[in-house]
């Protein structure tokens, strides 16, 4: 059988054997959707790639640790975000605000869309460069939370923040978002 035609389970049994090719075929596989990935957090299609090479590299030096627990996609996407909210935090002085020194409401009315928003008239190419117009800390919880599809608990272990601070940034994060929609609305 030829290496391309393996299943997953068998492609990463032969990685862990130092496979090159195997390596390789895992590597094609799941390059696009992790490119991806670390493109919406760097936001800079060199440092994605670069991002996204290096993550596979610590993937493929850790598969030992890959205990199939989670789906390997879900295993190798968290390398990637992690390898690349690192990379962003390192060279883009990123800040989370520190709300344990803010006074804040948490909205629990979590209806996102206004009824001013006409969904149907968004694309969702407007909606993903609204997103990355916002302020950084913004941008990265609502990039993994809609998304990445993280809930809130992996989020703030993500950043390191607390919940309550990840509670605050995301819903302070929808509010300036669902604004800028609005805004986009009002201009047709």
């Amino acid at each position: 059988m030829s290496i391309t035609n393996q299943n997953i389970e068998e492609l990463i049994t032969l990685c862990k054997e130092n496979n090159q090719k195997a390596q390789f075929e895992v590597y094609n596989r799941y390059c696009k959707a992790m490119y991806n990935v670390a493109y919406r957090i760097v936001k800079d299609e060199h440092f994605a790639q670069d991002v996204m090479q290096e993550g596979f590299l610590k993937a493929f030096t850790k598969i030992n640790d890959y205990k199939q627990e989670v789906a390997f996609g879900a295993w190798l996407k968290k390398i990637i975000v992690n390898y690349s909210i690192d990379f962003y935090k390192k060279n883009n002085a990123f800040q989370v605000e520190d709300l344990s020194k803010t006074l804040y409401k948490i909205e629990e009315n979590d209806s996102f869309f206004s009824e001013n928003i006409d969904l149907n008239s968004l694309k969702v190419k407007q909606v993903l460069d609204t997103i990355s117009g916002l302020k950084d800390n913004y941008r990265m919880v609502l990039t993994l939370f809609y998304i990445e599809g993280y809930d809130q608990e992996e989020i703030s272990e993500i950043l390191n923040i607390s919940y309550a601070n990840c509670r605050t940034t995301l819903s302070r994060a929808k509010e300036s978002l669902r604004k800028k929609l609005e805004e986009i609305g009002n201009q047709r």
